[in-house]
């Protein structure tokens, strides 16, 4: 299955790349780390993800077990297909800039509205609000309370709406964290 650096990787061949939880949490490590990893290092953590422990927890043997098939099939599955890059003379483990290919498929485009956040300054602003008009504070004095609130829900139910039409009519792609799938 080797991948040249220049050609799109085909969807039948980033599912078989995903297919593993193993390597769906090699990717997601990687990516939270931000920089190269010892493959030891690497293997401690899938290991402690997986049996649902903290590294210092591992037994040798949960240790080994991760180790072997991380240096014998996944680390090189994904190294060929130019997702990461493997120096096996120094043991570490990278991403490669092909990786941002599989963005889509494990839920982490950047571009995604952090709705949250904006979800979080409708309700500072609506208590902000109904403080200024409980109190009588200058302008807003003038301004019911029961206004007030209506306004307040009237704001999170739009923003529910454009939350809602905003996830429906966005280009398609799976919704589910795959790192978080079928451990």
């Amino acid at each position: 299955m080797s991948q040249s650096d220049t050609s799109e990787l085909s969807q039948d061949i980033v599912f078989d790349l995903l297919s593993s939880p193993r390597r769906r949490f090699v990717l997601y490590y990687l990516r939270q780390e931000g920089e190269p990893v010892e493959l030891r290092q690497l293997a401690d953590e899938v290991a402690a993800w997986e049996n649902d422990m903290r590294v210092e927890e591992l037994t040798s043997q949960q240790r080994k077990r991760v180790y072997v098939s991380l240096y014998q099939t996944h680390v090189p599955k994904l190294d060929e297909a130019g997702i990461i890059e493997y120096d096996q003379d120094s043991g570490m483990v990278a991403l490669a800039a092909r990786a941002d290919e599989l963005g889509s498929y494990l839920g982490t485009d950047e571009s995604e509205v952090p709705w949250q956040m904006y979800y979080l300054a409708v309700a500072v602003v609506g208590a902000l609000l109904y403080t200024l008009v409980a109190f009588d504070v200058s302008v807003f004095a003038a301004v019911p309370e029961n206004v007030a609130f209506v306004a307040i829900i009237v704001a999170f139910g739009l923003s529910a709406v454009a939350h809602y039409l905003y996830n429906r009519f966005r280009e398609p792609d799976i919704d589910a964290d795959l790192v978080n799938v079928n451990r």
